[in-house]
């Protein structure tokens, strides 16, 4: 029972934004290094690697979301002070968390109208929970999600499993396009003030081999993934409850990511996002080229929280329907990160009403302010 409050407590206060000592701002250009920067970040508050996409066998399609997050605490391990008669003795606790580390993975079974879900948490150490600062390799329990720079076959592997929910998952992801870096060469504006930005690049268009398992049974898929890495110390402005954000890779091989931070009566604080063409150049987009503007809403029977699962998407780059394939695609995640959050497979489409791409849509903010 103890364990379970310090773990609520210290959550608590994280989702209240706590100061985190000696954690530096990001400020000007992105300057991101690789392969430095696919590793972990301890100096910031927040981050995560977040892989989204679809896979299919024959006419059969599923969505899926494998996503890593590791939030410092602000705990610095200062050393304990252990009495031994009249002499203290100081010590470094090695059960100090200075970090937790976070898992959610799901599977949206279009064919079956069902989302299955599981969530993990851990503090790091002690081989438990890992994330790794020279390149992408996090590992939480037998959870992981590693990147191998080594060639043939450079990209990404994640494994995760439930027992509980009946599904597992393991893929690789080969990239078939250059890293695209978005904001200001991977500096990412998220709030109208100086400090509220997030470093952050995306992998669009990872081809996906896997294999998916659903109740034991065994399944070879394949299909297409967009990977987000971000990292930040100041991701949201107080006056913002939460975020509606796609990541959509085009048919013709071109990639769109648009985000908006959402105030309490449903208003724009800011907005932002990138767009580019398949073998071209990414383009930035400012706060006031990119509309979000909701459709049909539904509402959960499990939180009542009311969702727009279809939206119009204005951006320099076209006018966009971004709609969900199934619509009870939300994801409680209260016993790791807190929060209850719609994540879903969902497609793009254009004026005409034609297919123009498969991507994910995240809805942030709706059961509640979200608060980091």
């Amino acid at each position: 029972m103890l364990a379970k409050m310090y773990r609520r407590g210290l959550l608590l206060s994280l989702a209240a934004g706590a100061a985190l000592p000696g954690r530096a701002r990001a400020a000007g250009p992105g300057g991101l290094q690789f392969p430095a920067d696919f590793g972990a970040h301890p100096a910031s508050r927040t981050e995560w690697w977040y892989v989204t996409g679809h896979l299919a066998a024959g006419a059969r399609m599923w969505g899926f979301q494998v996503t890593f997050f590791r939030s410092g605490t602000g705990v610095t391990g200062a050393p304990a002070v252990l009495n031994a008669g009249s002499a203290g003795t100081a010590v470094a606790s090695r059960f100090t968390a200075t970090e937790l580390l976070f898992a959610h993975a799901a599977v949206t079974d279009l064919a079956g109208q069902r989302l299955r879900h599981d969530q993990r948490i851990a503090r790091s150490g002690f081989g438990i929970a890992e994330a790794n600062q020279s390149d992408t390799d996090v590992v939480l329990r037998d959870w992981r999600l590693k990147r191998s720079a080594a060639a043939p076959g450079a990209g990404y592997h994640a494994m995760v499993a439930s027992d509980s929910a009946g599904f597992a998952l393991d893929a690789r992801f080969t990239p078939t396009q250059p890293l695209m870096l978005q904001g200001d060469a991977g500096l990412s504006r998220k709030g109208p003030l100086a400090p509220q930005t997030s470093r952050y690049y995306s992998e669009p268009h990872l081809a996906v081999q896997a294999t998916l398992t659903l109740d034991g049974k065994p399944v070879t898929v394949q299909g297409s993934a967009w990977l987000d890495h971000e990292w930040s110390n100041a991701y949201m402005d107080p006056m913002a409850v939460g975020w509606d954000w796609i990541g959509m890779n085009l048919l013709d091989g071109s990639a769109l990511m648009a985000f908006r931070m959402r105030r309490a009566d449903g208003s724009t604080l800011y907005a932002g996002g990138g767009f580019r063409r398949a073998g071209g150049l990414a383009r930035s987009y400012a706060p006031d080229e990119v509309q979000f503007t909701p459709g049909r809403v539904w509402a959960s029977p499990a939180s009542r929280a009311p969702y727009p699962v279809e939206w119009r998407v204005t951006t320099p780059d076209g006018r966009f329907k971004v709609r969900a394939l199934l619509d009870n695609q939300e994801l409680d995640s209260r016993t790791s990160t807190g929060a209850i959050y719609w994540e879903g497979l969902s497609e793009l489409l254009d004026d005409s009403g034609a297919r123009i791409g498969l991507g994910y849509l995240e809805l942030t903010g709706y059961a509640g302010a979200l608060r980091m």
